[in-house]
């Protein structure tokens, strides 16, 4: 005799927004490599970028979705290193001399600092206050202080500008992404990992949707002495496709109300468009056309994050204060 049993997997609530977002997200990468395929056969010479772009998304959404699984130190420690390399970046690129050095490796020092204080959340209740005004108040405080300590004065405003604006940019608001994380599971529908996944799935939605309406309608530029490849009918594009996937999909993400999720749904786009032109600008001033070549199709990571560095936080800000107790 065999008696037959039904075994029943039981997904927590808070899971599924979650799986389902990566489903929709692997669809995506699907759709997006077969497009790679077929359009630059269709048109050539227009979409050449696009299949290195595409190779590059899948390893970069295996990695974040991989840290995202595993929790939230997973997550802080690759955003950590993230920002690391971010900050690399733009030191390498930045006006800075040897004499600086000091400066630089306190700059170095607050990718540390800046991601330690987000793991002391497990003993610290108050970290988040810190964390608030560490990089743009003492950070700055320190690095002004360091160089008039050594006696740097040729060059001091600039280069104290310039080191601070980096530790704000790369370390101080990509850390607001692995803060999320530690946004109580009961204080969202599917925890810190449904909110970071839905600011990076918005973000990047933002860049993907004005890079095709771009590229599919756009004829007149934004902003041309800064992103010459920008368009009005990308942008808009891009924003009012945002705007209402953010709306849609805000209550199974996060714990906005209606009224709440409609006026965050028309900030997050327009914070990731000025994060974008915001970097394109740097760039510009420092005679270059990507911060590194580290991720083919996109450039460097400071590229891929452009986007993030104003969303970020804009995003954590407007959750905190409209929803979320915890902060």
């Amino acid at each position: 005799m065999f008696s037959n049993t039904t075994s029943l997997v039981v997904v927590a609530p808070g899971v599924l927004p979650l799986l389902f977002g990566f489903a929709v997200v692997l669809a995506l990468l699907v759709l997006g490599s077969i497009a790679a395929l077929i359009l630059p056969r269709m048109q050539p010479g227009k979409w050449t970028d696009l299949a290195p772009r595409m190779q590059s998304w899948w390893i970069i959404v295996i990695l974040v979705a991989g840290a995202l699984v595993l929790g939230w130190q997973a997550t802080a420690i690759l955003f950590a290193l993230i920002s690391f390399l971010a900050l690399k970046e733009y030191l390498t690129l930045a006006p800075t001399r040897k004499e600086d050095r000091l400066i630089v490796l306190l700059a170095y020092l607050s990718v540390f600092v800046n991601y330690g204080l987000i793991f002391a959340t497990t003993t610290f209740e108050d970290s988040y206050q810190v964390y608030l005004v560490f990089i743009p108040v003492y950070g700055f405080l320190i690095a002004a202080a360091a160089m008039a300590w050594i006696g740097r004065t040729e060059g001091y405003l600039a280069t104290v500008g310039i080191v601070h604006w980096g530790m704000v940019v790369c370390v101080y608001n990509i850390g607001y992404i692995a803060f999320l994380m530690r946004v109580p599971d009961a204080e969202a529908p599917a925890g810190g990992a449904g909110l970071v996944f839905f600011l990076i799935f918005i973000t990047q939605l933002n860049d993907v949707a004005q890079y095709c309406w771009g590229k599919a309608f756009g004829k007149t530029k934004i902003t041309p002495t800064v992103s010459p490849n920008k368009t009005w009918e990308g942008a808009i594009g891009g924003w009012l496709t945002t705007a209402v996937v953010f709306y849609v999909l805000a209550p199974y993400f996060t714990p906005l109300t209606p009224t709440h999720a409609a006026i965050m749904g028309v900030i997050m786009p327009m914070a990731g468009f000025f994060g974008d032109i915001t970097m394109s600008a740097v760039k510009r001033d420092l005679g270059v056309k990507d911060t590194s070549r580290l991720i083919p199709g996109h450039g460097g990571v400071l590229d891929r994050l452009d986007s993030l560095t104003f969303a970020a936080p804009v995003y954590f800000h407007l959750l905190a204060y409209f929803a979320i107790e915890r902060f």
